[in-house]
């Protein structure tokens, strides 16, 4: 969670400051919003972006619109596809492949819910196999550390 809470603080400043720039009204906001929706795995980027894109629409028009879009598009994928999937596996000691299919599992098994609680559950499998000498060897794939 904190890991989860630091990239949702780094995605919020970001967007805060992209919103500054463009000159898009109540940034403060709208950074507070990304960063509280940025826990809800898949949508809630989108959902976050939403009334930002409509208020840039509506108060500066279609080209600034497009570049408010553009700016989550670009946070989201630096942020949320590239640089939080590192961090967590590294922090949690997990390769980053297998966060990312953990996410996708979990998602499956249990839904949304499974993909907030992936990461912590796949760490959890992944202690409990470096309990017993027979499944030390599993652990250690999906770590991201040779297991020495």
């Amino acid at each position: 969670m904190v890991i989860k809470t630091l990239i949702s603080a780094a995605e919020a400043l970001a967007i805060w400051l992209w919103l500054l720039i463009l000159g898009v009204d109540y940034p403060l906001l709208w950074g507070t919003l990304v960063f509280l929706l940025n826990y809800v795995p898949n949508i809630g980027s989108l959902i976050a972006a939403l009334p930002v894109v409509l208020l840039a629409l509506v108060q500066l028009g279609v080209g600034s619109a497009l570049l408010t879009v553009l700016g989550f598009v670009i946070v989201n994928i630096i942020l949320g596809n590239l640089i939080e999937p590192k961090v967590m596996g590294k922090g949690l000691s997990l390769s980053t492949l297998v966060v990312f299919l953990s996410m996708v599992f979990w998602g499956w098994v249990l839904g949304p819910i499974g993909m907030i609680l992936s990461v912590p559950m796949t760490s959890l499998v992944k202690i409990a196999l470096e309990s017993y000498k027979d499944t030390r060897g599993v652990a250690i794939m999906l770590g991201s550390d040779t297991g020495e």
